[in-house]
């Protein structure tokens, strides 16, 4: 096997949040038992969810009358970090499963952020958008400080999994329906705050590129950054029934749920 050649999975059809989790999650455990070689995923999620860090508590920050009257999904993810809700049409995710002993990756955290999100910075930039890499695990427009992209990271069986959203669109008002903020004018407060610290493609283009143009350019800027060749593969019968498995037995279960 051509270590310098890892695996694209490009999940063009949208899947649910339980299924996307679990099969980041199915893929690492593919890739730690050597089953799988390093894998790119880009994908979707229909329908459009809300997903908390691990630390987080679900009851806490995520208003799920709301979110159940809107239809929108929620869930507790494996890696850190705050909430992040997911659109349909707002946004392309990423996630990045790769051996912590491939020669290309560091060993501190920080410069696997550095690394993988120089990938996403060089991809952004064949959109003509400019941007960098802001400590922790941000990127940032380098004209306005505006944030486009979020990642979340976490080091499991000797594999990276690092997972982010490039956002293409964003409706913060939608997005604060379905966060717990307890008073009308802090939200009214938090909402224009956001506006002024987060950007999308949109925003910065005028127009909106399709999915596969933001795809085809992380793609691009990936393999640059991490000096691989992704080669479309497929997902194996073990991690599509493990995805299912998983997303049903963890990500869909109560009590992982509401675990804080």
């Amino acid at each position: 096997m051509n270590d310098s050649e890892w695996r694209l999975i490009w999940g063009k059809k949208p899947s649910d949040c339980y299924y996307n989790m679990g099969l980041d999650k199915a893929v690492q455990e593919a890739v730690a038992s050597g089953e799988s070689r390093n894998t790119i995923r880009l994908y979707r999620w229909n329908p459009s969810s809300v997903s908390i860090g691990y630390f987080q508590s679900m009851r806490k920050v995520i208003n799920i009358d709301n979110c159940k009257k809107t239809g929108v999904d929620f869930i507790r993810r494996i890696t850190g970090g705050g909430a992040v809700y997911h659109d349909l049409e707002g946004e392309l995710t990423y996630s990045v499963n790769c051996l912590n002993s491939d020669k290309r990756m560091p060993q501190d955290i920080i410069k696997i952020y550095e690394l993988i999100c120089g990938g996403i910075v060089d991809g952004l930039a064949k959109l003509n958008i400019e941007s960098e890499f802001k400590p922790i695990n941000d990127i940032v427009l380098k004209k306005s400080g505006k944030k486009i992209s979020g990642s979340a990271l976490t080091r499991r069986d000797g594999v990276i999994l690092q997972h982010g959203t490039i956002l293409r669109k964003v409706n913060v008002e939608k997005m604060f329906s379905l966060l717990i903020v307890p008073d009308e004018k802090i939200k009214s407060k938090m909402i224009s705050s956001v506006k002024e610290r987060v950007s999308s493609l949109e925003l910065e283009l005028g127009t909106i590129p399709s999915f596969d143009e933001i795809g085809n350019a992380l793609i691009d800027g990936l393999e640059n950054a991490l000096k691989v060749k992704l080669v479309p593969g497929k997902l194996s019968e073990k991690e599509k029934t493990e995805a299912v498995r998983i997303g049903q037995e963890l990500f869909k279960d109560e009590k992982w749920l509401f675990k804080r």
